[in-house]
C-alpha cells in the first residue's frame, strides 16, 4: 500500500507518539472502564460467597490474604478513581466547565494525579 504522497509506505510507531496530558485521560478513563467490567464481578462474587457462611468466609481467607489479591484491589481501586473523576471531568467539560485548553490540561493532570495517589494510599494502608 502506497502512502497519499505516492512515496513509500511509513511506518508507524504508537510508541513515539507523544499524547497531550487530556488524551491521556482519555484513554486512561476507557482502560479503567475495562477494568472495572472485569474486576467488578470477581469482586461481587467473593462477597457474596464471604456472606454465605462462616466457613466460605473463613476459606476465602487465604486467598484474599495474598499479595496478588492486594494488587488486584489496588488496581481496581486506580481504576475505579480514574473512572469516576475523568467522568466527572467529561461531564464538566460537557456543559461548558474547564473548557478552555489551560484549565483542560489541569484537570487532566489533577484526575491522573489524584487517582494515582489514592491508589498508592490503598497500597499503603493494604501493606499495614
Amino acid at each position: 500500500m502506497r502512502s497519499p504522497t505516492g512515496g513509500a509506505p511509513k511506518f508507524l510507531n504508537l510508541f513515539h507518539i507523544r499524547f497531550p496530558i487530556g488524551a491521556m485521560a482519555s484513554i486512561g478513563h476507557r482502560i479503567s472502564g475495562v477494568l472495572l467490567l472485569i474486576g467488578l464481578p470477581l469482586l461481587a462474587l467473593t462477597l457474596e460467597r464471604s456472606l454465605s457462611s462462616e466457613v466460605a468466609f473463613e476459606s476465602l481467607w487465604p486467598a484474599v490474604a495474598s499479595p496478588w489479591w492486594g494488587l488486584l484491589l489496588v488496581i481496581l481501586v486506580w481504576a475505579a478513581a480514574q473512572h469516576v473523576l475523568a467522568g466527572v471531568r467529561h461531564l464538566l467539560m460537557d456543559i461548558g466547565i474547564g473548557s478552555p485548553l489551560a484549565q483542560a490540561r489541569t484537570s487532566a493532570w489533577a484526575v491522573i494525579l489524584t487517582a494515582a495517589i489514592i491508589a498508592l494510599a490503598t497500597a499503603i494502608r493494604w501493606l499495614a
